[in-house]
């Protein structure tokens, strides 16, 4: 059951973070540097949008394994 919590909480992690923050956080990132190509533009914030959706799914995994552990505990006691 850990593991199907886990996981659970790693796709809405992730979801949260592409819906809301990722693309904020790319803007910034891109809006920071001067580019001499536009490819060098896209590379750079579509490498900062997947980094920031991979942080948010890291995240979404520990909260919904640390979640989880606690719902086993409970489930074992009982």
């Amino acid at each position: 059951m850990r593991y199907v919590i886990a996981m659970i909480a790693a796709s809405l992690g992730a979801a949260f973070m592409m819906f809301f923050w990722s693309g904020g956080v790319a803007d910034f990132v891109v809006a920071r540097y001067r580019f001499d190509s536009s490819d060098s533009v896209a590379d750079l914030h579509m490498a900062t949008f997947m980094a920031a959706n991979a942080a948010g799914l890291i995240a979404g995994w520990l909260v919904g394994w640390f979640i989880g552990g606690a719902v086993n505990r409970d489930e074992k006691a009982g």
